[in-house]
């Protein structure tokens, strides 16, 4: 993403429409009348109820934004708590400071190490304090007031155990700010949204490692990552994976299978999840009544056209 670290111990003016409370800025409203109207003329003689259910109606799936926050950057410029957790930087920490603490499944020599093989640079690697296993944070020690993770919550084989693991690293009030692959603009377009059903089942099996399906789904229909190609509808040849251009569907299902028996560390860094927005609040409103967490959301953040996640902010009950 190449987003530029942001010190967490700076603070605190934040993006327009925000404002302080404490060492925490108070997040923008997700839809805000007078923000969608500004930025798009053609809707300038809509009253409040009106535009309002054009977004809802139109906008939202055109990719319009309705808020302050132009970019990743001034989501994650929301924290300025003094102890913030980032789980999973590798060499593109969204922020940095004193006061910023880093969590990988991989340490620093490791990420540094991977980073070249990936086009990338090594020299953003931060200093990891904690290295994770894939789905377990207990290893962390620390309570935070905030906590940060790009493209991590789909990687979780156990979404609540997940979830439940960060309330505990939570201070009561804190918040958990996620950015989320929408699969229908990145590599998973040809995914299924994942239902409460399944994430249900991956809490009653306790899941700790991703299921062999995760592994088979990624090499048998992988798309491309263009976002802007997806929200224009090209969305590639559902039945040519772009990481395995050379190897037709049978020859790819053979791989899967051979990795998924034989290679375990195969199954360490897929996908499990794949979300929009909107189902991703209603798997939270559905753990939430069921008490199996204690993470509400706060504000959500649709994709924005050309882009390829959504933001979220849940809060410790």
């Amino acid at each position: 993403w190449g987003a530029t670290p942001i010190s967490a111990t700076t603070s605190a003016s934040g993006p327009a429409g925000s404002s302080v409370v404490g060492t925490m800025i108070e997040p923008p409203l997700d839809f805000d009348a007078t923000t969608y109207r500004s930025l798009y003329p053609d809707l300038a003689h809509l009253d409040d109820r009106l535009i309002r259910a054009h977004y809802e109606r139109h906008g939202k799936a055109e990719g319009r934004r309705a808020h302050t926050l132009a970019s990743r950057i001034e989501f994650a410029q929301l924290l300025s708590a003094e102890r913030t957790l980032e789980i999973g930087p590798f060499t593109r920490p969204l922020l940095s400071g004193p006061e910023v603490l880093y969590a990988d499944i991989y340490s620093t020599e490791q990420l540094q190490e991977i980073a070249p093989k990936l086009g990338l640079d090594a020299a953003g690697v931060p200093t990891i304090r904690w290295v994770i296993s894939p789905g377990d944070l207990g290893v962390i020690d620390e309570k935070f007031d905030a906590i940060l993770s790009g493209h991590v919550i789909e990687h979780q084989p156990n979404l609540v155990g997940h979830l439940s693991q960060v309330s505990g690293l939570l201070n009561d009030g804190g918040r958990y700010l996620v950015l989320v692959p929408d699969y229908r603009y990145s590599f998973d377009h040809f995914m299924k949204a994942s239902t409460i059903s399944e994430v249900l089942d991956a809490h009653v099996r306790k899941l700790a490692m991703h299921d062999p399906r995760s592994l088979i789904a990624s090499r048998l229909l992988l798309a491309h990552n263009d976002a802007a190609r997806h929200w224009g509808g090209d969305h590639g040849d559902v039945n040519v994976n772009p990481a395995f251009p050379e190897h037709d569907r049978t020859t790819r299902l053979k791989l899967a299978v051979n990795q998924a028996a034989h290679m375990p560390e195969t199954l360490v860094n897929e996908h499990a999840w794949f979300f929009t927005a909107d189902t991703f609040a209603e798997i939270m409103s559905d753990l939430l009544a069921l008490e199996l967490i204690d993470l509400q959301v706060e504000r959500l953040y649709p994709a924005m056209r050309n882009t390829l996640e959504f933001w979220a902010i849940l809060r410790k009950k």
